[in-house]
């Protein structure tokens, strides 16, 4: 029996596709417009992958954590705060740079809503993940609001947390609960032809708890159902080639800097002006 397959998405050509997770949170504070603007910058990268929550004002904000603590000189829910004060907090205060300094720490790096985020970088793709479910139908009205839903992809790890953007007619990730059933059956040939998920791209880690949830035939069971692979976050020059030349679509890295190279010396795509640089 042949499984079924999916349409391929336009969101999703150009494979390999060079993603900066949080926009490259080991090269700058991540899910920030100065993180963001360097991935496009300096290293030419083809999507920004981001998360959303919402503040206590309703104002979709580019924020991973529940709280504050960890990337901003803050403290508490997200949820707690208003917009304003959101962005009253260094968000470059906790980030330590490759040679362990506080390089971003006081000079004016905030939490920034996604209308700020759509609006400076109006021709690049975003893979947003909808961290929480209040954030999920705000999230769709400000792409919608954008004009930005052909270069938007809708992520979520939990279904519950997008069940607000049901109807959304752009890019569409697969959560969880899809790719749990996949991973299971595709093992079972004719078991697993009967099963597509209704999503267009699996973004998976390479491992979970210790096991490998992506390998090749896994792979090439998506492929067949012509559903691309992306691998997060992967960091490692030899990680990132092994998984190339398993033929995954993308890679999400938080090392824009070493995946550039990689890229360049794996399939001849042209070296961005970070990596120019530093080779002179």
């Amino acid at each position: 029996m042949r499984p079924r397959c999916r349409p391929g998405h336009p969101y999703l050509a150009g494979a390999p596709i060079f993603v900066a997770h949080r926009g490259g949170a080991r090269l700058a504070p991540e899910n920030t417009l100065e993180a963001f603007r360097r991935a496009i910058d300096t290293w030419a990268v083809d999507m920004l992958e981001l998360d959303v929550r919402l503040s206590s004002d309703g104002v979709v904000m580019v924020i991973h954590d529940e709280t504050v603590e960890r990337t901003t000189d803050g403290a508490g829910p997200v949820a707690s705060l208003t917009c304003r004060e959101l962005q009253a907090l260094d968000a470059g205060a906790r980030f330590v740079d490759l040679d362990g300094r506080p390089s971003f720490r006081g000079i004016g790096v905030r939490v920034p809503t996604l209308d700020e985020v759509l609006a400076a970088f109006p021709h690049v793709r975003l893979n947003i993940e909808a961290k929480c479910a209040p954030a999920a139908q705000p999230l769709v009205e400000v792409i919608r609001r954008h004009g930005a839903e052909h270069r938007v992809l809708v992520a979520a790890e939990f279904e519950r947390n997008r069940r607000g953007a049901r109807g959304y007619r752009g890019a569409w990730g697969a959560s969880r609960s899809q790719v749990a059933p996949f991973l299971l059956l595709h093992r079972i040939p004719w078991l697993g032809a009967l099963y597509t998920p209704a999503c267009d791209v699996f973004q998976l880690p390479p491992a979970w708890r210790g096991r490998p949830v992506a390998d090749d035939r896994f792979i090439r069971e998506a492929h067949r159902r012509n559903i691309p692979v992306h691998i997060w976050v992967v960091d490692e020059a030899d990680e990132m080639r092994a998984w190339l030349r398993a033929g995954v679509d993308a890679i999400q890295t938080d090392r824009p800097d070493v995946l550039a190279r990689v890229l360049h010396e794996e399939t001849g795509r042209p070296l961005p002006p970070g990596s120019l640089g530093a080779a002179s």
